[in-house]
């Protein structure tokens, strides 16, 4: 969900950190490192977090049992457990496909609606749960709901009143729902007209409001007309029906409970093959039949060659199949995503370089962002242009571009001392990362995080392009990938965040909402924003050799290619109601979908929401390029003529399928949507039109690739952010030379490569071997100058007092200065900020000092007496080579400048040793 938004563009950025340490920081509350970058233990005064609709403070609403574990915040069944409305404790509508829930104080409702509705206004279609029955226990009537386990596509709810307590499991694609019940006797009222068609005991048969239901007990039903039906047992289970004469084959599974569901995925880079297994685990409650019955949505039978049976059922997204077993497994092929498209020979060089120019030389290039979504709308606008300076040999620009995003990134990435914005603080209660400012409900509603922070790690990307060690571990990739992990967490030993927050293994899709507190259920508007964090985690992850993270953003982009083809466009025209007017939906919701954003009703946004942004991971629209052209022309006969609103995204979009008529469409008269720029739209547009649009039919050994296809003929393009050169081959026994950190790319239309190396001062992680020393005087030559904002080995002063020179154990090797103790310096001469403003300074810092002893580190200019324009207190990290990246604010700071490192400590002990210092 994305509250009303202002007509531009938006972004997110997301990453995770590896091990934590926490570490005191002065001035504010403690913060977490995360190799140079870190965040806060706790959000800035005046700020919220997770709240309900009077702006009151949540904690989860689950079990004393699960009670401090991360809980899932943006599923299909959250409002269980992120109570939105104070006045219901239970839950809003809950669609799980087929069956519908809504919890109340007797029990569960349960509904299958099969009907669509189209509101009025024809831009909804709609099928909204109804109560058919209540699951329950004779008597019941609790005061809330609790959540009591939870696994990939399966929830437990749990009612008790004092006396009688009631746990169910319901979950998607289950047509059961598995009761638990104590203290009285299992309950199935009847929510309207009922008629019993079949009475064995044990199985009952019976339909309300026309849905056939079967209810399972180990014990008889006694039926109170038709009204209610009870049982004296402990275990029961209730079920839809896809048909009367089925009723036997679900007899056989009735009790055998679903006590878990997981999904796994692997990769297969010779293939480009992506195969994901979904497995149900069962108890036997009674006898010793194991397995389960599975509905399977559209988007995965149509690519599992398991068996079905020849049972259906309706849904919000199409026929759903009946499987009988406890897995299946569905099979993707991957066609690659890319960090830029190629340039185009016929591209106008001259007007790229002076479009680039207009971005850099605005007054204000991120156009006033200061949340989490417009920041890193403008991270990526601007690292989306450094790959187009790159190309047309604009190193200076392309330096520039990249400078300023590594910095503004480095920023956020950093939690400082009294810093209340451009930072993440951690919320150990809901066991997520927010980032403030904040936006569109990422703090109190757990809104949109992976649009945000996809948009973050995007363009940390490209900066892992030009400078690897600033996106490694120990520097600022740890921080990225914490991001990401707060989003959509892959790694099921992370335990500060859900297993896949904002995406929905089973559904195919993510969900935007935290709460879901909506009658129509949770929701999902941008899908191609969540294709920008899939394509995020695939980038990132292939450039810093992380294959986990690579392999999970795969996993991500094609099973949401599917959904998205399927759910979004409804590419077969097999899932919108018949009598649905519209040929793409701006939000899919639980309950159905809608022709419509969350901030407005103008066509160009209800479309352009699910393409922007456009980058290297876009191309998977080509997978219905009819489609595309239908969009296009639909929003064109809803706008009552040709687009003037977010036209660039929208000319880009249809480029895809139509390259000249967009090429013909497109002209540098109108701005921009606020996340592209001209250059990025002329340097995509011409591409397509000179290379042709997405070749599907043809794969490649690496996952970073495209085929580009013209009049049945062939470009081939891949990226190799390796550090020695490859050969990529193609599924047709093409191959393709791409040399180290590069893109290359050969066609009809031109061969040509777009390096990744050089210019923007790449962070230093190594050093050359020194002597020891305990001189006071100069020991190197002064330098002409330095590079503040990179990295300054410590041991690089021009002149010291009193400090020595030692070899280290922290990560890149080298020296350290050490023997420090109060009233020692170390002078490092022409630091230079250039035109950049330093407003933090980072070190990175051991100490072994005994209980009691501690200092500060200041940092002074053109004299070791001057005043200290920042300074942090360090104390005993844990031993003299037990390391800590410690970041300190600063006074803002331009030019040049011989930066002096002094040590003040009311004790005459040493107190700490330095690795290196930067600024940011």
């Amino acid at each position: 969900m994305r509250s009303i938004r202002p007509r531009l563009a938006a972004l997110a950025v997301a990453i995770v950190a590896a091990a934590a340490v926490p570490f005191a920081l002065p001035g504010s509350a403690n913060a977490v490192t995360v190799g140079a970058g870190s965040y806060a233990a706790s959000r800035p005064a005046g700020t919220v977090g997770p709240s309900d609709g009077n702006g009151a403070a949540l904690t989860p609403k689950v079990t004393a049992r699960m009670a401090g574990k991360p809980v899932p915040t943006n599923d299909w069944w959250s409002s269980l457990v992120f109570q939105r409305y104070p006045a219901n404790p239970y839950s809003e509508n809950m669609y799980a496909h087929p069956l519908t829930f809504h919890a109340a104080a007797q029990g569960l409702g349960v509904g299958y609606p099969t009907s669509p509705n189209i509101t009025p206004d024809g831009r909804y279609y709609e099928f909204m749960h109804r109560d058919d029955l209540f699951v329950g226990v004779s008597g019941l009537n609790a005061p809330r709901t609790q959540v009591d386990g939870w696994s990939d596509w399966t929830v437990s709810p749990l009612w008790t009143d004092g006396s009688r307590t009631l746990r169910t499991t319901i979950g998607h694609g289950s047509p059961y729902v598995y009761a638990e019940a104590t203290g009285g006797n299992a309950r199935v009222a009847f929510n309207g007209p009922t008629s019993v068609w079949s009475n064995n005991g044990g199985t009952l048969g019976v339909t309300v409001n026309g849905v056939d239901y079967a209810l399972f007990s180990p014990a008889a039903w006694s039926l109170v007309g038709t009204a209610e039906a009870t049982s004296p047992a402990g275990f029961f289970s209730v079920a839809v029906l896809p048909s009367r004469d089925a009723l036997s084959l679900f007899q056989r599974y009735a009790f055998s409970f679903v006590t878990d569901t997981k999904v796994s995925w692997s990769y297969d880079s010779a293939s480009a093959r992506m195969t994901a297994t979904y497995t149900a685990t069962t108890t036997a409650k009674q006898g010793t039949q194991t397995g389960t019955l599975q509905a399977l949505y559209r988007h995965q039978w149509l690519n599992s060659t398991d068996t079905t049976t020849a049972y259906r059922y309706t849904s919000p997204r199409g026929e759903m199949r009946l499987r009988e077993g406890a897995s299946f497994t569905t099979r993707s092929t991957f066609n690659g995503v890319l960090p830029a498209l190629p340039l185009s020979p016929s591209a106008d060089k001259n007007r790229l370089r002076a479009e680039i120019d207009q971005e850099l030389n605005a007054a204000d290039p991120w156009k006033g962002a200061s949340d989490t979504y417009w920041t890193g709308k403008a991270l990526w606008r601007l690292a989306a242009l450094a790959r187009v300076a790159n190309q047309i040999g604009y190193t200076a620009g392309r330096d520039r571009l990249i400078g300023m995003v590594r910095d503004r990134l480095t920023d956020w990435l950093t939690a400082s001392p009294g810093e209340t914005e451009r930072h993440f603080a951690y919320d150990a209660t809901w066991g997520t990362l927010i980032g403030y400012k904040s936006g569109y409900g990422t703090d109190a509603e757990l809104n949109d995080h992976h649009f945000h922070y996809g948009y973050y790690v995007l363009a940390a990307s490209v900066v892992a392009q030009h400078d690897p060690a600033w996106a490694s571990d120990s520097r600022y990739g740890g921080m990225i990938k914490l991001l990401v992990k707060d989003a959509n967490n892959y790694d099921r030993g992370e335990t500060r965040f859900p297993f896949l927050r904002h995406f929905d293994a089973y559904a195919g899709h993510g969900w935007a909402s935290g709460h879901a507190g909506f009658a129509h259920g949770n929701n999902e508007e941008s899908s191609s924003e969540a294709m920008m964090f899939a394509t995020a985690a695939v980038l990132f992850g292939q450039a810093t050799g992380d294959t986990a993270l690579r392999d999970a953003g795969i996993y991500l982009h094609t099973t949401q290619e599917e959904a998205i083809g399927q759910y979004w466009f409804d590419k077969d025209n097999a899932v919108f109601p018949a009598s649905y007017g519209h040929d793409t939906l701006g939000i899919v919701w639980g309950a159905g979908g809608t022709y419509g954003t969350w901030w407005t009703a103008n066509p160009e946004e209800i479309h352009g929401i699910n393409m922007l942004p456009i980058t290297g991971g876009s191309l998977y629209h080509a997978a219905w390029k009819n489609d595309i052209i239908g969009n296009v022309n639909e929003l064109r006969a809803a706008n009552g003529g040709t687009e003037v609103e977010w036209k660039d995204i929208i000319t880009q979009f249809l480029a895809l399928a139509d390259p000249a008529q967009a090429l013909a469409n497109y002209g540098g008269g109108l701005a921009p949507e606020d996340g592209d720029s001209r250059a990025h739209a002329h340097h995509w547009i011409t591409s397509l039109s000179a290379f042709g649009t997405p070749d599907v039919s043809v794969t490649a050994n690496v996952p970073t690739h495209a085929v580009l296809n013209k009049n049945g003929a062939r470009t081939y393009v891949a990226y190799n952010p390796g550090t020695a050169a490859t050969t990529v081959t193609f599924s047709d026994g093409q191959t393709l030379s791409v040399p180290a950190s590069s893109t290359a790319w050969r066609g009809p239309a031109g061969s040509g490569v777009d390096g990744g190396t050089g210019g923007v001062n790449p962070t230093t992680t190594t050093t050359t071997t020194t002597t020891t020393t305990t001189t006071t005087t100069t020991t190197t030559a002064p330098p002409v100058s330095r590079n503040a904002f990179g990295t300054i080995q410590a041991e690089s002063f021009d002149q010291q007092n009193g400090l020595i020179v030692e070899g280290t154990s922290d990560t890149g090797g080298g020296q350290n200065i050490a023997a420090i103790n109060n009233g020692n310096w170390a002078l490092y001469r022409g630091v230079d900020f250039g035109t950049r403003t330093g407003t933090q300074f980072v070190a990175r810092v051991a100490s072994g000092a005994a209980g009691g002893v501690s200092g500060l580190v200041e940092v002074r200019l053109g004299s070791p007496t001057a005043t200290p324009v920042g300074s942090f207190a360090i104390g005993n990290t844990g031993g003299w080579q037990s390391w800590r990246t410690v970041p300190a604010n600063i006074s803002g700071l331009t030019g040049k400048h011989d930066v002096y490192l002094t040590f003040t400590s009311g004790q005459p002990a040493d107190f700490v040793n330095v690795n290196w210092i930067t600024f940011q």
